[in-house]
């Protein structure tokens, strides 16, 4: 990671252009998603817009949305579906294209507890060959955190398939530590394969959640280990990058990324939009006219 950090408003905004996908009916907020979606459409019209990513529904929920999109403009609503297997992908993909008010951008796909990590790309091509709009779909496989995640990653390296990482949870053995986050960066970035985040990015910076007492990453410490990795640094060094907790000097090593970090890290999920744009905002990494509807 090598340039000087810049000043607030110097940052491209191509460097967190739908960075912050919208999440907001998984846990820990949990909205109702009859909430949820005025919510959305309210957060892609507002001055954070470029920010904001997808609404990330669940498939078992994709009925509820259509009832409650009744009457919406066509297309209103950009989606990411979460899907429990390969299997259910095409199915997932159906019923998310059946929503008039809805576009289907992205599949979240789980690997089953079980499932080799040889098989996992083949039986979602397989699925996906019965979906018409697949090719209009970026897909990202849930990598597991066991054995399997080497593999699984040399293989989606040679798919069209991109890599999803969950960095948190309910509990906190759903934590992985800055070692074991550290080598699945440097895993996805050394086979090229882009990659999201989902779970537990609640602020931009390392820190201990004051309530729950759980370690948490920092996205920005993540865009920060990304780049880092871009760059060639060890396993060593990414582990310092994720365990920074002074932000003013995260934002600084952030501040002189190069947007093309991005075309690596796509984006990670939120419970909370204001929560991550305004924290961008109060580091200076953001111009004031991004941040107006929020502060």
């Amino acid at each position: 990671m090598t340039g000087s950090p810049r000043g607030a408003g110097a940052v491209p905004p191509e460097l967190f252009a739908s960075f912050c996908d919208d999440a907001a009916v998984f846990p820990p907020g949990e909205m109702p998603l009859a909430e949820a979606v005025p919510a959305h459409l309210r957060h892609v019209t507002a001055a954070h817009a470029p920010l904001v990513g997808p609404l990330v529904v669940p498939r078992a929920r994709l009925a509820e949305l259509a009832e409650l999109t009744t009457g919406y403009d066509a297309g209103s609503v950009e989606l990411s579906v979460t899907v429990p297997s390969p299997e259910e992908t095409a199915k997932a993909l159906a019923s998310a294209g059946a929503l008039r008010a809805a576009r289907p951008r992205f599949l979240e796909v789980a690997v089953p507890d079980g499932m080799p990590a040889a098989e996992v790309v083949p039986r979602l091509s397989a699925a996906l060959s019965h979906a018409d709009d697949h090719a209009r779909v970026t897909v990202y496989v849930e990598v597991p955190r066991d054995g399997r995640r080497a593999e699984l990653i040399a293989s989606l390296a040679d798919s069209p398939y991109l890599a999803k990482f969950r960095t948190g949870g309910v509990r906190a053995e759903l934590y992985p530590d800055e070692r074991e986050l550290a080598r699945a960066v440097r895993l996805a970035v050394r086979a090229k394969v882009p990659f999201k985040a989902t779970a537990g990015l609640h602020h931009a910076v390392r820190n201990t959640d004051p309530r729950t007492l759980f370690e948490q990453h920092g996205h920005l410490n993540l865009l920060a280990a990304t780049g880092a990795a871009l760059d060639g640094a060890d396993e060593a060094e990414l582990v310092a990058v994720l365990a920074e907790r002074d932000a003013a000097t995260v934002a600084g090593v952030v501040g002189a990324l190069s947007p093309e970090v991005r075309a690596a890290f796509r984006s990670f999920g939120t419970c909370s939009l204001a929560e991550p744009v305004g924290e961008l905002a109060a580091l200076g990494l953001l111009g004031p006219d991004l941040t107006k509807d929020l502060l």
